[in-house]
């Protein structure tokens, strides 16, 4: 009962909390994260209902193909926020709330010190309550110009979300399928978590996600975020979480080099050598941190990394 096992986020599905059925059908998901919503999916007249079903089903042991549990409670202002958070935040399944609507280091600050406040769970492996990390979603004009702010205000942060179809709301845009529209907000929201070193930064949901033609755009979407910067996308579809978690994984191929990166560079460390090369290309202290990170982010993904190490441990620096 240990607080979320992985920093890795490739697909984030949220779920309704008001659903019964979709809340069960989702213990047979494979998904790094997936967030139980209180916010949008649920009428207002079924909040209470979803937070007692969101709560018991936090009580039950977590699915083994979910490596996180979340939950997505209503925005700071609504009147529904500490409700929300009051009914989850000892359910001892909980990793990460999700809070909506971040415009300012106030909202989140009020939400973290809340959270911390009710936290008071402590379960049979543990002494002392564990601390439930945060995501934030950046929804507005106002919520891009603090997000330096935003990024430095609570411990517990642990990633950004963008939120595209209320960012368009706030600014009278309308989404197309380039997603230009949208290029300096998803670069910003990249850029910040970067800066300030959060694990996460979860992309805009991929409307699409009906057949061969949801597929091809949800498979483009996502590398076009992996290009700028993102690590995961949101998901609204079970569908899509597959697609996501492959697009935002090392290759077969990346992790290969990466093996050899790294297991040439050590050689080339006990030869006193600071600079060498591979495959023709020169490989310098830069190059074996970006292999390191990718070693690390293969195993988090689950690839049997010690299988590719043992497969090119002859591997020399050139």
């Amino acid at each position: 009962m240990s607080a979320a096992r992985t920093a890795v986020r490739r697909a984030l599905l949220y779920v309704p909390g008001s659903s019964q059925k979709m809340l069960d059908k989702s213990r047979g998901l494979t998904a790094d994260c997936v967030a139980y919503d209180l916010e949008d999916s649920v009428t207002i007249n079924r909040k209470a209902e979803a937070r007692s079903n969101i709560r018991n089903f936090l009580e039950q042991p977590r699915a083994d193909g979910i490596k996180e549990c979340a939950v997505r409670i209503n925005a700071v202002g609504t009147g529904h926020e500490a409700d929300d958070i009051e009914a989850v935040c000892n359910a001892p399944y909980l990793d990460t709330l999700v809070i909506p609507k971040v415009n300012s280091s106030s909202d989140l600050k009020w939400a973290a010190d809340f959270i911390n406040h009710k936290r008071t769970f402590t379960g049979p492996e543990e002494s002392a309550p564990r601390q439930i990390k945060i995501l934030a979603l950046i929804e507005s004009a106002k919520a891009i110009s603090n997000l330096r702010e935003i990024c430095e205000t609570a411990a517990q942060l642990d990633g950004l979300i963008f939120a595209a179809e209320d960012f368009a709301l706030d600014l009278s845009l309308t989404r197309t399928p380039s997603l230009t529209e949208f290029l300096y907000a998803r670069s910003a929201i990249a850029t910040a978590c970067r800066a300030h070193d959060l694990p996460s930064t979860i992309d805009l949901v991929c409307t699409s996600y009906k057949g061969e033609e949801g597929s091809r755009v949800m498979e483009e979407e996502c590398f076009g975020g992996k290009g700028l910067g993102f690590n995961g996308k949101q998901c609204i579809h079970p569908d899509q979480v597959a697609i996501a978690q492959k697009a935002f994984a090392p290759s077969e191929d990346e992790v290969a080099w990466a093996a050899r990166v790294v297991i040439a560079d050590a050689k080339a460390d006990e030869q006193g050598r600071g600079a060498w090369t591979l495959d023709g290309k020169m490989i310098d202290a830069p190059v074996v941190g970006k292999a390191k990170r990718l070693v690390s982010k293969a195993e988090a993904c689950g690839f049997d990394v010690s299988a590719v190490k043992e497969k090119w441990k002859g591997q020399e620096p050139e």
